[in-house]
């Protein structure tokens, strides 16, 4: 993994490197890899990983073939509601 650090902004190049990170999953599997994990928990683990591949592969065909709505953008509907239309005076 690389990062590029411009005008020697370390802060900007952090921020970038752990977005980049957590894109990766890296943290989640550091934070799994912290202590044993018995075979049986692993088993299970997989099996509800894959059911939540499954079950997301699934939605994204449905609404490609619009058998369903799209879920909406929350940050747009964030902003729409931030931001009321203020009354004009004359």
């Amino acid at each position: 993994m690389q990062v590029l650090v411009r005008d020697n902004n370390i802060d900007q190049a952090l921020r970038v490197l752990k977005k980049k990170m957590q894109r990766e999953g890296v943290f989640r599997e550091m934070k799994r890899r912290r202590c044993y994990e018995k075979p049986s928990e692993k088993a299970a683990r997989e099996k509800n990983e894959g059911i939540r591949r499954a079950r997301k592969l699934a939605r994204k065909k449905a609404v490609r073939d619009g058998l369903i709505a799209a879920p909406r953008n929350k940050r747009l509907d964030a902003n729409k509601r931030s931001a009321p239309p203020r009354p004009q005076t004359f």
